[in-house]
C-alpha cells in the first residue's frame, strides 16, 4: 500500500484496497451479517436471537425458541439466499440453527 499513483483515488478505492491488504474483510463481514439478520428478519426473529456468527462459510444462529428454529429451519436456503445478496457476494453456503 506504500506504492504511489499518479492519480488520485476515491475514499472508497482506498478503504476497499486496505480492508485487502490487512485481511479485515472476514469481521467486517460478520458485523454485516449481524445487521442483516436483525433487519431482514425483523423484530420478531431478532427478539429470540442470541447470537449470529459467521465462520468461514458457515452462519451459525443461537436461538432462543425452539418453535421459532423449527420454523426457520424450512426456509434455510431463502435465508441464505437474502443474506449473500445483502452482502453483495456468496461468502454464506450453509446455515447452522442452534
Amino acid at each position: 500500500m506504500s506504492v504511489r499513483k499518479d492519480e488520485p483515488q476515491g475514499i472508497g478505492e482506498v478503504l476497499q484496497q486496505f480492508t485487502k491488504v490487512n485481511k479485515l474483510e472476514p469481521g467486517l463481514d460478520n458485523v454485516k451479517v449481524e445487521d442483516l439478520w436483525a433487519k431482514l428478519l425483523g423484530p420478531g426473529v431478532q427478539a429470540y436471537t442470541e447470537s449470529v456468527r459467521l465462520s468461514s462459510d458457515t452462519l451459525y444462529v443461537g436461538l432462543t425458541s425452539s418453535v421459532l428454529r423449527e420454523e426457520l429451519s424450512y426456509g434455510k436456503d431463502n435465508i441464505i439466499a437474502m443474506l449473500n445478496e445483502g452482502l453483495q457476494k456468496n461468502c454464506i453456503k450453509k446455515l447452522v440453527l442452534r
